[in-house]
């Protein structure tokens, strides 16, 4: 399950406005390369909607089958918002539903038996 938290706002080309939910997983430990402690975080990805402002408010602490991905993508630079510092990400975050969820555990399967 994933929770919605927050929402943002975009202009496309056309100036026209959309809005992107920010669902965000559950608990996860991970442990830092530069300490070796653990720390906890929940990884957040944003999923554009057809929703209007008010409706993507309301929704807020809604919860929807499925679970946050890490995937590989084309490098790409981004700035971080605490130092300015320009990093270089090659993955990110996305939403995959819970019937997308369920189909890749069972490929994960299927793969382990063969």
């Amino acid at each position: 399950m994933v929770t919605i938290v927050s929402y943002k706002s975009f202009e496309n080309e056309e100036e026209e406005k959309f809005f992107a939910l920010v669902v965000q997983g559950g608990l996860e430990t991970v442990k830092s390369k530069e300490t070796g402690q653990n720390y906890f975080t929940a990884r957040t990805a944003q999923v554009n909607c057809t929703f209007d402002e008010d409706t993507c408010k309301s929704l807020i602490g809604s919860q929807i089958p499925g679970s946050i991905k890490k995937i590989e993508v084309e490098p790409y630079e981004y700035p971080d918002s605490q130092t300015g510092e320009i990093i270089t990400y090659s993955h990110k975050n996305v939403f995959v539903s819970g019937a997308e969820d369920i189909l890749e555990k069972n490929l994960e399967t299927e793969e382990a038996v063969i």
